[in-house]
């Protein structure tokens, strides 16, 4: 198969913006790693992105867009058009050059228990505005079919870490708002989300500061975690359950697992525990204990966070994909160009042991700029 150069966008779980990233690939092995750039929204657009998953818990029918989801869809798809457009003008990237754009848009459900995810964000609108083929809607087949239709991310993680020269077991984390991990050994990828990522340490900074995050664990660094309240989430019954399986962003919202009154430096130093402790409560369903940890997304930038992953996953090395070589705050755009092409090439995305999907799934819908 030939090398495609593809776009991959993503708006992920943090509300933060549009992350853009150009690869090189077959949609087997990744021939180059090309420029990257982002979108940021602005406070406005991310409070209506907010309130845009708060009406999505409602919906029944993944292609209804009731109330403030109508506007929030066209303004998805309007922020990755822009995405898409200051990128290729700041790289100077002719757009007869790019054979894919991925689009993944903004998850506002994921209730795969009920068949059913909801991608806001229209990709024929988007190609259409671009005049660049686009492929986007990549979990509803996988979903239809029985599938978690999440992660999609572990066959671009095994692609990226396959020749890397660690020892193996290989995790690739990605910690987002909701933390998903791959299993890279050999043969087909085993992943899972392990549960909360960035989002509850963002809602607690975000109600009790104002802040967007806890920016370099500053907070967290400062206080001291409730073992107890950690190991009382972690008795959920999700993290019992084997991989593969996948969370909903507000599966364990304050109201649902009791958040006590805790200062801002104790509870943003809990809730990054929990995180912590809910990927090293994985290991037990992962087929042997990794021997190196890779952390991607926004977890990567949290240095108190990285100590207290490290602490737990011992005696297994724990570090950030940009000190690998990779470029961590991108991955998960690059792995939607990556899919792009698997889309194109009708090549699976989904695995029964990274959805539990009954068979290799390829998936995503193709939309023609004409």
């Amino acid at each position: 198969m030939d090398v495609i150069r593809a776009i991959g966008l993503m708006s992920g779980t943090s509300l933060d913006g549009v992350d853009v990233a150009l690869i090189e690939t077959d949609g087997e092995r990744i021939a180059a790693l090309g420029p990257t750039g982002y979108r940021p929204y602005t406070e406005d657009e991310r409070a209506l992105l907010r309130a845009a998953l708060a009406e999505g818990v409602g919906l029944t029918d993944r292609d209804a867009r009731p109330g403030v989801l109508a506007e929030a869809d066209a303004f998805v798809t309007r922020a990755h058009a822009e995405a898409v457009e200051e990128f290729l003008a700041a790289e100077r990237i002719e757009r007869a050059g790019i054979g894919v754009v991925g689009f993944h848009g903004q998850t506002v459900l994921h209730r795969p228990a009920d068949r059913l995810t909801v991608q806001i964000g229209d990709g024929v609108a988007l190609a259409k505005r671009l005049g660049m083929t686009v492929a986007f809607d990549f979990r509803a087949a996988d979903v239809a079919a029985g599938g978690q239709g999440a992660p999609l991310v572990p066959v671009f993680h095994q692609a990226l870490a396959r020749d890397l020269a660690h020892p193996h077991p290989v995790a690739v984390l990605n910690v987002g708002g909701v933390a998903n991990v791959t299993f890279v050994n050999g043969g087909d990828p085993v992943a899972c989300d392990t549960g909360p990522g960035n989002a509850l340490i963002d809602d607690f900074m975000r109600a009790r500061t104002g802040a967007p995050l806890d920016r370099d664990g500053d907070q967290a660094s400062r206080g001291i975690a409730d073992e107890k309240f950690v190991e009382d989430v972690l008795a959920h019954a999700f993290f019992n359950l084997p991989c593969p399986k996948s969370l909903d962003r507000n599966a364990f919202a304050f109201a649902n697992i009791g958040l006590p009154d805790f200062s801002v430096e104790n509870g943003a130093a809990t809730l990054s525990a929990l995180t912590a402790a809910s990927v090293a409560r994985v290991v037990r369903h992962l087929p042997e204990p990794p021997k190196s940890w890779i952390v991607a997304g926004g977890g990567a930038r949290n240095p108190t966070l990285m100590k207290m992953l490290a602490e737990r996953l011992m005696p297994a090395t724990v570090e950030t994909a940009d000190a690998v070589g990779w470029q961590s705050q991108s991955i998960e755009a690059q792995a939607f160009a990556y899919l792009a092409v698997r889309t194109l090439n009708g090549l699976p995305i989904t695995f029964p042991q990274t959805t539990g999907v009954k068979q290799p799934m390829s998936g995503g819908i193709v939309a023609r700029p004409h």
